[in-house]
């Protein structure tokens, strides 16, 4: 694994993102700064192991790793604890600790994806059957953790695993199929098939909005062009912002630094998503690493998309964090493995046949 390889540019991209979440974080509570910093900490460690494992000589342990998560997912749903109606964590004997498979499904899927891409490549772009088989490993994992129900989660991993379909290549009447189907579909999936709470969200978002959403538009609105000092960005430090630190943290970033904050974040996010499609793209052949480099651009491009939207009520209020920004645990530690698990695969360019490494 070469040094001189490793992607430092890309590392670059990451830092004003953590100065950034350091920051607004501190702003709005000490304790949850210390916090976070626990948990850049174990990101960057998570991070250091990940980098270190060679990754393309085991590839064959991926369906393994892929079908345990599966079965996380299914023993959710008899032994899982529920928290606010949403039974979505395992609990670990003895450790009084708990875990969420549903968020390391989207890592997972991702190397499942990768890895079976690698073994059946497009030529030049998948047909019927190819596409069918290739979409049970998304569909599977959808329905399961739609059935929590956490259907922002299995929405995201849904729209990921088939976003990196289309952009390898599917033949494109499957693309016009689906779009059809999902237009028929849509309104019997409204009726019968989300939950109650769901539905509200949706009501609320169509006609009237919620009152996070609407503490969410006055920050945002109050912030102006170049935004507010912390004494006068009264609606986080008064807390009439609710889940500032987290799912809202975009409301606060407006009401401190305006509209010039906002376009800056946004930038950012458009710098760093380019350029990981644009590494996917000379990448040519190797599937492996492209699928890698396709799926985190896009994952960083829903999540950034759907919080800044429901914080603008421009999309139905879910659990969706801002990436690299929100405070969270979870989320930030499984993006630094995402990374290091690019910087691993440009690092270490050997290549692997199905018999073993080339």
């Amino acid at each position: 694994m070469s040094i001189k390889k490793f992607d430092f540019f890309l590392i670059l991209l990451l830092l004003p993102f953590i100065a950034v979440s350091l920051f607004l974080v501190n702003e709005i509570s000490h304790k949850l700064f210390y916090k976070e910093l626990l948990y850049i900490g174990i990101g960057i460690i998570a991070f250091i192991i990940v980098y270190l494992i060679p990754i393309r000589r085991f590839l064959w342990l991926i369906p393994f790793v892929y079908w345990l998560n599966v079965g996380l997912l299914f023993m959710v749903d008899f032994f899982g604890i529920s928290i606010l109606g949403a039974k979505r964590w395992l609990k670990i004997p003895l450790l009084n600790l708990t875990i969420q498979p549903s968020e390391f499904m989207k890592t997972t899927l991702l190397l499942m994806l990768g890895y079976l891409i690698y073994r059946y490549p497009p030529r030049p772009v998948y047909n019927l059957k190819e596409f069918a088989k290739l979409s049970m490993y998304i569909i599977i994992p959808f329905f399961l953790i739609a059935k929590e129900p956490d259907l922002g989660t299995a929405l995201i991993t849904l729209i990921v695993g088939f976003g990196v379909l289309f952009i390898i290549g599917v033949d494109k009447k499957i693309w016009i199929s689906i779009g059809i189907f999902s237009i028929i579909f849509i309104p019997i999936a409204y009726k019968y098939l989300l939950k109650d709470y769901q539905k509200k969200r949706i009501e609320q978002f169509l006609n009237k909005p919620s009152y996070h959403v609407k503490q969410s538009l006055i920050a945002i609105g109050s912030g102006g062009i170049s935004g507010k000092s912390k004494k006068e960005a009264t609606q986080t430090q008064l807390k009439f912002l609710p889940i500032a630190s987290s799912d809202f943290i975009f409301a606060y970033l407006v009401e401190r630094f305006g509209f010039i904050g906002a376009l800056s974040i946004i930038g950012l996010y458009f710098i760093l998503i380019w350029y990981l499609l644009k590494r996917a793209e000379k990448l040519k052949d190797d599937y492996f690493a492209k699928v890698m480099y396709i799926g985190v651009g896009l994952m960083i491009f829903i999540y950034a998309f759907v919080n800044m939207a429901m914080t603008m009520n421009l999309a139905p209020v879910v659990g969706v964090p801002l990436p690299l920004i929100s405070h969270g645990g979870t989320s930030f530690i499984n993006f630094m493995i995402l990374f290091a698990i690019l910087e691993n695969l440009i690092s270490k360019k050997e290549f692997l046949n199905t018999h073993g490494v080339k």
